[in-house]
């Protein structure tokens, strides 16, 4: 089922699949949309609900002003569809961009919150890049032929089927312009390292071995140290669009780590 959700006067729209208990929230990367997850979804046996927006200016969500894709935008929104939904029990599920915002919401530790998984996440300090790279991101999403060009060269490590790889363009092209603008001029330097000690809940942590965006070094030595609770899963000869390249062995890993969690909360305290 799809809703049309107001959040702060911005319409999001939403998917939302199945039943069960936690629910699963998927936020998608910067240039995706909600349907960056659907073969990830699809994946996963039955006995989730699984909840996608697309996150303010991308999809077919509403895009704010030029001021209003702080990481804290973003949370709000989803601190809010938790709200909505009237989610008892659920896990962040973000992948690069969305992993960010996954951080910053855990950092709250919000009622309701029993774990984290973060899929090639952007690390919590500051993206660092030479200027001649950032220029390029700048310019990654405004024809097909650009978004092609990084999809083939930056975000993955295999070429995806035809209708993902056209999707992956529509996706990329329809976002806002300020939406597109504010991660590599602003949310992606936004620093929220100290704030991540505050995060209480178990984290699965998901690198690509041939990522070349969040690499698994980056993974390891930027964001990793600063989470209590988290440990590491490598997918082999998978780049950064693993919820698109390795949709099975992401859904693996994140049935997994559901069940464990499940198991920790079932288990009787001593």
């Amino acid at each position: 089922m799809d809703h049309q959700v107001i959040v702060d006067g911005i319409r999001l729209r939403v998917t939302d699949r199945g039943q069960g208990a936690p629910a699963l929230i998927f936020l998608h990367y910067w240039g995706g949309s909600s349907r960056t997850w659907e073969p990830v979804i699809a994946a996963l046996p039955a006995g989730y609900r699984c909840i996608a927006p697309d996150l303010r200016g991308w999809g077919a969500s509403g895009a704010p002003a030029d001021d209003a894709y702080a990481l804290a935008d973003f949370a709000d929104d989803i601190a809010a569809l938790v709200v909505s939904f009237g989610l008892h029990d659920y896990v962040l599920v973000g992948h690069s961009m969305g992993g960010k915002i996954a951080q910053s919401l855990a950092t709250r530790r919000p009622p309701g919150l029993i774990g984290l998984v973060l899929v090639a996440p952007a690390p919590p300090g500051p993206l660092t890049m030479l200027p001649e790279a950032m220029a390029a991101m700048r310019t990654a999403y405004t024809s097909p032929e650009t978004v092609c060009t990084v999809l083939d060269h930056v975000l993955t490590a295999k070429p995806l089927p035809g209708r993902l790889r056209e999707q992956v363009v529509v996706d990329s092209l329809r976002g806002a312009p300020a939406a597109k603008a504010a991660w590599p001029d602003s949310t992606s330097q936004e620093d929220i390292r100290t704030a991540l000690s505050a995060i209480n809940v178990p984290v699965l942590v998901i690198g690509g071995e041939s990522d070349r965006v969040d690499a698994v070094t980056t993974l390891e030595t930027e964001l990793l140290p600063r989470l209590a609770h988290a440990r590491l899963r490598v997918l082999a000869r998978t780049g950064h669009l693993s919820p698109l390249e390795a949709s099975v062995e992401v859904a693996t890993c994140i049935a997994d780590f559901v069940a464990e969690l499940k198991a920790l909360t079932a288990a009787p305290n001593i």
